[in-house]
């Protein structure tokens, strides 16, 4: 692919924010939370950021914490729920802290060994290959997409897309309500912007 050939679309990358168990830091899989108040304020210092943007594809988790921040983002009406961008299934330790997993499990990491009755890291790379490839062709067209997404899934669906195995998203750390980036640099697949949390700092009184 010469320079003339690369895509220069964007794809821009939303974590869901905040839930009761993002807070105390349970793994929340498909249990279905709802956003807290304070997510949901947090959200709306959120839409400015994207206001005006325009996108060829809007695509979310069908789970309502995900829908919930494109709804209030404003994106509602445009969005697709995409089951590629469901969390990663945590089976046994749904609900379930790290510190908890690894008093049973020492030593246990999410992107190395997976989960009991879930998913494993082969299961997710799977799944975000099908969607990387997605979204590749939607950039070869000339479109440009917004994802409300999870936290582990991001992280591996960005691992992914800079040519990683899914591994490398433990070393991504995403927080709740952030804005990242992705797109191209000539031929290669590139990360332009990471957990940008900007938006949710409290401005001095």
């Amino acid at each position: 692919m010469s320079d003339n050939d690369a895509p220069v679309q964007r794809i821009v990358l939303v974590r869901h924010a905040e839930t009761e168990w993002s807070l105390t830091g349970q793994h929340t899989g498909s249990t279905d939370l709802p956003l807290t108040d304070g997510g949901r304020d947090k959200v709306r210092r959120a839409a400015p950021r994207l206001a005006g943007q325009r996108f060829t594809r809007v695509l979310t988790s069908p789970l309502q914490r995900a829908a919930e921040t494109c709804e209030l983002t404003g994106f509602a009406e445009e969005a697709e729920a995409h089951d590629g961008l469901r969390e990663w299934e945590y089976g046994d330790y749904e609900g379930r802290t790290t510190p908890e997993i690894r008093e049973d499990h020492p030593g246990w990491e999410l992107y190395r060994d997976g989960a009991p009755g879930g998913e494993s890291p082969e299961d997710v790379q799977k799944r975000v290959d099908a969607l990387v490839e997605e979204l590749c062709a939607l950039c070869r067209s000339g479109g440009h997409a917004l994802l409300f997404s999870h936290g582990h899934l991001l992280r591996a669906l960005t691992a992914r897309w800079i040519g990683l195995p899914v591994q490398g998203g433990r070393m991504l750390d995403l927080g709740t309500g952030s804005i990242s980036e992705l797109g191209w640099k000539r031929e290669l697949k590139v990360l332009r912007v990471w957990n940008d949390r900007a938006h949710l700092e409290v401005a001095p009184s």
